[in-house]
């Protein structure tokens, strides 16, 4: 029988990662109490779209901390051309990119027929688009930079626990 590790916890099958938990603390909070939210199976692919290259490096890392697969591309086009657009379960995606932005993204994505719920990332400054983007379906609207506690409460957004 082979054991994996998973996330510091030694397991016997991988199915039962979904029974593990993982502790998270909000940075930005005084409290110093953790909560503890469960490791997802590494099955889920989120695919990370944004033009910024410190963001493609990163942010797959801390998705694949949460437990989820994670594909990081530079651009909506390239996005559109992958395989990964048929796999792609949640789209993390960056508002202001060159060539196509992420609400013309999303608008493509439906006309393509293709559900996939978004969590909108954005360095702007501008509070008003939040509300824009959340009534054209996004999921969330998050401002950089943003918590670990605040994606990860997207994330349980889009993948409720069952």
């Amino acid at each position: 029988m082979t054991d994996h590790i998973a996330r510091g916890y030694c397991v016997q099958k991988l199915e039962d990662l979904d029974r593990f938990q993982i502790p998270v603390r909000d940075a930005d909070s005084q409290d110093k109490a953790q909560r503890w939210v469960p490791v997802m199976a590494a099955r889920v692919l989120v695919s990370i779209v944004d033009d910024d290259e410190s963001v493609r490096e990163s942010l797959p890392d801390l998705v694949q901390q949460f437990g989820f697969a994670a594909q990081a591309f530079s651009s909506a086009e390239a996005f559109l051309a992958s395989e990964s657009v048929n796999e792609t379960r949640c789209l993390i995606l960056d508002i202001a990119m060159p060539g196509m932005s992420g609400p013309e993204l999303q608008r493509e994505l439906k006309s393509r027929q293709k559900h996939i719920p978004i969590i909108f990332i954005t360095a702007g400054t501008d509070r008003s688009i939040r509300s824009r983007l959340l009534a054209d379906g996004g999921v969330e609207c998050l401002f950089k930079p943003f918590s670990d506690v605040a994606l990860l409460d997207a994330l349980t957004t889009v993948f409720p626990k069952s």
